[in-house]
């Protein structure tokens, strides 16, 4: 068979001494490999194995159910959030209403950073929204994911350094592996027919596409939701609100 991971997550009830020596006695009875072990959340303990036996998954799940003091919350494949949850010690929050949205706070750069480089690693098309206030971390939290998946990036517009509205792009920077940086605002109201036009080709790619101020952008093309893969929200506090009624001309020049 061939070798699979398996996300295991259990909630301690008592966490006495020894406990997780148990478990860990256990996955080595069986044979089954601990690959990376971390605290999720609170009271909770997230572990990444592998092994090359699925019915040893479905025996350690069953006789799990008998250790005291714990309870099994989850074991699965392991999804691309559950692999930073180890990672990182803690989940990355969704909507609960739409579940292709990912929220963050400015205090969780790393993790979006390395959730970003997780996407970007993946060849083939996905656009990805990107949400947020001026000045939250939006465009160099891309820069920084392309850097940890080791793609080079593209800027189609931007107003990071200046306002940046492209009209063509070279050969090298139409690599398909490339991550395409656009800017929802410039691209869609500061933008020419040849800036369009450009634009048109790159969301046609087989590529990667981060669109920030996806919200504009779909209100002033002809683009809708569909488009996106998955879109990410990055705020400075939890309840602060992404809005655009204060948008001015002027807050295009100041990094909106």
């Amino acid at each position: 068979m061939d070798t699979k991971q398996w996300y295991m997550e259990y909630k301690i009830h008592k966490n006495r001494p020894g406990l997780l020596g148990d478990i860990a006695s256990l996955l080595g009875m069986l044979e089954v490999n601990i690959l990376t072990i971390n605290g999720v959340e609170d009271r909770t303990r997230g572990m990444l194995l592998q092994t090359d036996d699925d019915e040893k998954i479905e025996l350690l799940g069953k006789m799990l159910t008998k250790v005291e003091n714990i309870s099994i919350i989850t074991l699965r494949p392991p999804r691309l959030t559950d692999i930073l949850a180890v990672r990182h010690g803690r989940y990355i929050e969704r909507d609960s209403d739409d579940r292709k949205t990912f929220r963050f706070t400015r205090d969780e750069l790393g993790l979006l950073v390395d959730f970003l480089g997780e996407l970007f690693k993946r060849d083939g098309n996905q656009t990805i929204g990107l949400r947020g206030m001026p000045r939250v971390g939006k465009t160099e939290s891309i820069i920084a994911g392309s850097v940890c998946a080791n793609k080079r990036w593209a800027f189609v517009s931007s107003t990071l350094l200046r306002q940046t509205v492209r009209s063509q792009l070279s050969e090298e920077e139409m690599n398909p592996h490339n991550v395409f940086i656009i800017d929802g605002i410039v691209s869609t109201i500061r933008s020419n027919e040849k800036h369009y036009n450009l634009l048109q080709d790159i969301m046609t790619m087989p590529s990667t596409k981060v669109v920030e101020h996806p919200d504009i952008f779909v209100r002033e093309s002809d683009f809708d939701y569909d488009v996106f893969d998955c879109i990410i929200e990055l705020r400075n506090t939890p309840d602060e609100e992404i809005t655009y009624e204060n948008f001015t001309t002027a807050g295009l020049d100041e990094g909106f």
